[in-house]
């Protein structure tokens, strides 16, 4: 009950400490660290905002690099009234909200800078109905997505956006980092040297981390720096990016496939290394492998393949981690094997071949000739059987009679196609002997 002295209104709570992160979010583009790429004087986003023509824009890279940062400086730099929406929380009641708002404040003469985060999960029709708002300049479209958007994002809204690539923040941005949060928070991180290295690497790139593990450093009351080890103990590393399904994976493989074909043992084994530590599963990885030795090692190396399948089977019958022994065994062996191709390219011109000539009928006289029509029609006359031939081999045409023969594998002088080469080069000297006689 209030009297003459006092009044029914509570006393209001003090303000939550605000998160360092947003404590040191930039005021100015200039301000921002990293994206020199992106923001410098000659790069994209330079160009366009000393010609003050801004265009819609995707932002793809990984968390923690600036993309809603930038998003918001860019409509303080062109004078937008800002609004933020999540792909996550908004459907399409949200949407025509946004549009209708839009519209009046064109009408009043402002304009809109719409910043969709993770704008890859909206589906292909809530895509599709930001195209009319943005041809007709009712909203300026700023899109973050830590997928590729050319698989992600529909045609008609890449064509009208340039996508912009944000990198992960490197070793140097992020000691930038961590000096400005030391000078807002007026003290040093209590940390050796080498301690600060490995926070910086725990980070992973991660600018909002960084700051996060810095908050959870700082708040700790030690007296002595705390070394590498000690710091470890406190933290947990965080975990590597890595999407099984999504683009990280394909990059991870494509990787280590091609470090195997460029005969590099260590790298393959750092990629083969990295994707387990993703959690993809070590059969799919013992299944490429297969696919390595039959297409970039093939007859140079019969072994790998056999190899590969032992390494496979091995995995199976031991599980991890022990299993993932022999697949590594295996990597090391396909980097160093020989390589050769040859195979592969026979086999894909053989196929080309088969589409454009599918219906030729074998010649006659190696077809069998179970009946006698069959043999009034000349199935199988005039076939010579190789082991009556001299050297075991008749020399005779096994192509239709209307295709010219065609040498589709052509063996390489490396490895056991060495030895392929020299058998091939016997039979076609014979072949041409046979046929001469």
């Amino acid at each position: 009950m209030s009297d003459l002295f006092t009044t029914d209104e509570a006393p209001k709570a003090p303000l939550a400490p605000r998160p360092l992160a947003d404590r040191l979010r930039p005021k100015m583009l200039g301000d921002v660290i990293g994206q020199s790429q992106v923001l410098g004087p000659e790069a994209p986003l330079g160009v366009m905002l000393a010609s003050g023509s801004l265009s819609s824009i995707i932002f793809w890279g990984p968390p923690g690099v600036g993309k809603t940062t930038i998003a918001r400086l860019l409509a303080d730099e062109t004078d937008l009234h800002f609004v933020q929406i999540s792909a996550i929380f908004s459907g399409v009641p949200e949407l025509r909200k946004v549009f209708e708002a839009a519209k009046l404040r064109r009408q009043n003469g402002k304009g809109t800078l719409l910043f969709v985060d993770e704008i890859h999960r909206f589906n292909k029709a809530q895509q599709d109905s930001f195209l009319p708002h943005m041809e007709d300049g009712t909203i300026l479209l700023v899109g973050a997505t830590t997928e590729n958007p050319s698989f992600e994002l529909n045609a008609a809204v890449m064509s009208r956006s340039q996508v912009l690539v944000l990198e992960r923040l490197s070793l140097a941005d992020l000691a930038l980092m961590a000096t400005r949060a030391e000078a807002e928070l007026e003290r040093t991180m209590p940390l050796d040297a080498r301690a600060r290295s490995t926070l910086f690497e725990m980070a992973d790139g991660d600018g909002r981390t960084l700051l996060n593990l810095i908050e959870q450093v700082m708040a700790w009351k030690v007296t002595e720096p705390l070394s590498s080890d000690q710091l470890g103990k406190r933290l947990m590393r965080r975990a590597a990016k890595y999407d099984k399904s999504g683009e990280e994976h394909y990059n991870l493989i494509s990787a280590l496939h091609k470090s195997v074909r460029g005969s590099d043992p260590d790298a393959a084994l750092y990629w083969f290394a990295r994707m387990l530590e993703g959690g993809e599963d070590p059969r799919y990885l013992a299944r490429r492998f297969v696919r390595m030795a039959v297409e970039d090692i093939g007859l140079a190396d019969p072994q790998a393949q056999t190899i590969c399948m032992h390494a496979w089977e091995t995995y199976e019958r031991l599980g991890s981690p022990e299993g993932e022994l022999a697949l590594s065994q295996a990597v090391i062996y396909l980097a160093l094997a020989p390589k050769s191709n040859a195979g592969y390219v026979a086999y894909k011109a053989a196929r080309e071949a088969a589409r454009k000539t599918g219906s030729e009928p074998p010649p006659k006289h190696i077809l069998n000739a179970p009946t006698k029509m069959m043999q009034e029609q000349g199935y199988g006359a005039g076939y010579a059987y190789d082991h009556d031939s001299e050297d075991g081999f008749s020399g005779q045409n096994f192509f239709p009679d209307t295709l010219p023969r065609t040498q589709f594998y052509v063996p390489i002088e490396r490895g056991f196609e060495r030895d392929l080469a020299k058998r091939v080069a016997y039979f076609e000297k014979l072949r041409t002997k046979r046929s001469s006689e």
